[in-house]
């Protein structure tokens, strides 16, 4: 996986603070921030930033990866500032990236690649001329392709194999899974493996539907994690982790 470090914000064009505190819902039982609290976290504050800069909430985006560097995991009680921004720009999709920090220390840097879709049809609908206006000089020129890096899963015996059963509390109102619920099987996963994420990264190939069949496939590589999550054999969403041991 690409362990080049995010920077933080550059100071130009728009950016959204909210705040969140840590809950006790929000951590493992060692008092860690999630990965998934994390991903949540990320929904929120774009949400409300969509909201902020006057866009309609109805049209839809979906994301296509997520990248989480834990610099320092925020703890219980810490109050989150969430700074959000565009990082750059495709023809359909936009990074957005975020800035968390706690008042405790916790710092945590985030980029998700989110893809517009057409209400009508669908696919990918290129990026609106209003939308560039608002977001596109915080981009500063960068560009973001969205083509998908993680392996293949391999073959179950090469790999830890076990079933993932879905709840209807994992699913939206787009009627899939939701993103950040993608994340609860990679912190089972490091959990039972008695692992600490440094790095994370989620990539989402197709939906996870509610009456899908999951199988969660998973193998160590190193010092990186490698989770896969597969309907009737083909992967839906897949994780490499960047860790260190507990």
């Amino acid at each position: 996986m690409d362990r080049t470090p995010l920077s933080g914000r550059v100071a130009a064009g728009r950016a959204f603070s909210a705040s969140r505190r840590v809950r006790w819902g929000d951590v493992d039982r060692r008092g860690r921030l999630r990965l998934d609290s994390i991903a949540r976290h990320l929904q929120d504050v774009s949400n409300d930033d969509t909201r902020d800069a006057g866009f309609d909430l109805a049209v839809p985006w979906v994301v296509r990866r997520t990248v989480i560097d834990i610099v320092t995991p925020p703890a219980p009680g810490e109050i989150l500032t969430l700074t959000t921004f565009c990082g750059a720009l495709g023809a359909r999709w936009a990074e957005r990236r975020t800035t968390i920090e706690g008042d405790g220390g916790g710092h945590v840097e985030a980029a998700s690649l989110w893809i517009s879709l057409d209400p009508a049809t669908g696919r990918p609908a290129r990026l609106t001329d209003e939308f560039v206006a608002v977001y596109g000089s915080a981009a500063d020129g960068r560009t973001v392709g969205a083509r998908l890096h993680h392996p293949s899963a391999p073959a179950d015996g090469a790999a830890t194999t076990r079933p993932w059963p879905l709840r209807s509390t994992d699913h939206d109102g787009m009627g899939h899974v939701n993103n950040a619920a993608t994340w609860e099987p990679v912190e089972d996963e490091l959990d039972r493996r008695r692992l600490v994420p440094v790095r994370a990264e989620v990539e989402y190939r197709d939906a996870i539907d509610p009456r899908d069949t999951v199988e969660l496939r998973s193998a160590e590589e190193g010092d990186e994690l490698r989770v896969w999550l597969l309907v009737d054999g083909a992967v839906r969403a897949s994780a490499l982790v960047l860790t260190s041991p507990r």
